[in-house]
């Protein structure tokens, strides 16, 4: 690449690149002694995590609720890039499920269309983003001292390896009550970057995390709210902004949402009654 600078000469070197590849899930229907597949959604991500991000995405979307429904998950098909050579990522993953696990299809048709711009357009309606989000129930635990939160936007930047290198990732990590950083992952799109911190632990059987904090390093959308709130989540801080909508939906749910976390202050939107 060519580096252009006001008032030097300029300069070609080379640079490291964030990894964008599409990611196409599909499931695996037991259906008269074979394995169906049905394609249900594609996604723009970073490889690397493939089984978190594909399970995170089920499970916040309402498809799967516990990990025993998965008989395993696996890559299938070549990897190619657009210039059609090989050796690169697989970007097929198949879910196979048990026999027995209802699955609606007709709603998976209704609500999802295979983009790549977004985590929430291919729904139908707002009411069904909101389709399975359960309350928080105490709204005054955990509780948390002010001044934790001042430390994990460091915390994250030193865990974002990949970032360091490229600065075009997005990252989401949860943090223990004592500020201790449990889990971190990076990938192009921010829904995703959170999709494989919830598969990771729903996998682990460890849903929900409603002893976690969770930091992302964005803005906080509506979508990183809906899916934090299915992961059981109770206190999501984002470094950016929220949106009006996922500080109405933070709000409706009991969730303690912070945003502008950096250079020592943070905003709290929502759920203010847990920090100390």
């Amino acid at each position: 690449m060519r580096r252009v600078t006001s008032g030097t000469a300029d300069t070609h070197s080379s640079d490291v690149l964030a990894v964008e590849e599409p990611l196409e899930i599909r499931l695996g229907l037991p259906k008269n002694g074979r394995v169906e597949h049905r394609a249900i959604s594609i996604t723009m991500r970073t490889p690397g995590a493939d089984f978190e991000l594909t399970a995170g995405f089920l499970f916040t979307e309402g498809i799967l609720s516990d990990p025993s429904q998965i008989v395993r998950i696996k890559h299938c098909g070549p990897g190619r890039n657009l210039s059609g050579s090989e050796g690169v990522p697989q970007n097929t993953v198949v879910v196979e499920l048990i026999p027995g696990v209802n699955v609606d299809l007709k709603r998976l048709e209704r609500n999802f269309y295979t983009t790549s711009s977004c985590g929430v357009c291919g729904k139908s309606s707002i009411e069904a983003l909101a389709t399975g989000v359960q309350k928080t129930n105490d709204k005054d635990h955990p509780r948390i001292a002010a001044a934790l939160f001042h430390k994990l936007p460091e915390t994250l930047r030193d865990a974002q390896s990949v970032f360091e290198k490229t600065g075009g990732l997005h990252a989401s990590a949860l943090f223990n009550l004592d500020g201790g950083l449990d889990i971190v992952r990076e990938d192009v799109g921010r829904h995703n970057a959170l999709d494989k911190v919830i598969g990771a632990k729903f996998l682990a059987g460890e849903t929900p995390l409603s002893e976690k904090i969770l930091l992302v390093s964005g803005r906080a959308s509506f979508e990183l709210v809906q899916k934090a709130l299915m992961a059981g989540i109770p206190v999501l801080a984002a470094v950016g902004a929220p949106s009006s909508l996922a500080v109405e939906l933070a709000a409706e749910y009991g969730m303690t949402l912070i945003g502008f976390l950096r250079d020592g202050r943070f905003n709290i939107y929502a759920g203010e009654t847990r920090i100390i």
